[in-house]
This record gives C-alpha cells, sequence and structure tokens, in this order.
C-alpha cells in the first residue's frame, strides 16, 4: 500500500515541527544517594543514550560506571527533574546556555539537601 506524496509530504512537515523535550535528568544511585545530572536538548535520546553506555560498559563518568556494573540497572532511578520550554518566537535555536544555567541550579538545589554528585 503506498503512501501519497501529499500524505507524505505532510507527515514529514509535522515531523519538522515537532521538538524534543530538552531539560535536565539525573541517574541517582538508589545504594548511595549519589546523583549523575546531565542537561540536554533532547531528554528521551540522551536518557536511552546514556542507558545504552552503561549497560554496554562505556560510560565518560567512570565511578557511575563502576557502580552500574556493581549494582546493576536495578540499583539506578532514572529521572527527568526539570523540562525547559521553547521560547515562541522561535528565532532561538541554541539552548545550551538555559541548560548549563539549569544544571548549575539544580546542582544548588541537591547540595542542600546534602546530595553528593558523580
Amino acid at each position: 500500500m503506498d503512501m501519497s506524496r501529499e500524505k507524505k509530504k505532510e507527515l514529514q512537515a509535522r515531523y519538522k515541527l515537532l521538538k524534543p523535550d530538552m531539560g535536565i535528568f539525573a541517574v541517582i544511585n538508589k545504594n548511595n544517594d549519589k546523583y549523575y545530572l546531565e542537561t540536554t536538548p533532547d531528554l528521551k535520546g540522551r536518557i536511552n543514550s546514556t542507558k545504552f553506555k552503561l549497560n554496554a560498559g562505556g560510560h565518560p563518568n567512570k565511578e557511575l560506571q563502576k557502580d552500574w556494573q556493581e549494582f546493576g540497572e536495578n540499583g539506578f532511578e532514572i529521572k527527568i527533574l526539570e523540562q525547559i520550554e521553547y521560547e515562541e518566537n522561535e528565532s532561538k535555536t541554541d539552548y545550551s546556555e538555559d541548560l548549563e544555567l539549569l544544571k548549575m541550579i539544580w546542582r544548588e538545589k541537591l547540595s542542600k539537601d546534602m546530595a553528593r554528585f558523580y
């Protein structure tokens, strides 16, 4: 069953309008309450990538990787802490400063609760 050209064009246009959720997530070690924080313009994609790297033994944070191998995936919780909304005027395309600021805010907020970090 072939899809009409018009339908394909419509689907492609709608896909381009979809924007991934961006923000900050944490990988939380349930055994020692240590946090690994990461900001990203694509939460779902980065969370999947992080899980894949950890399960494959190739995560760049060696301490987190060591604990993941010791306690296994069930010893951790991956949690979205906050999402950032896109600006409505759409002229802004780079949110890296906003994401860095968000990470600083969350580190400070969690530090007040005596959290430790990877």
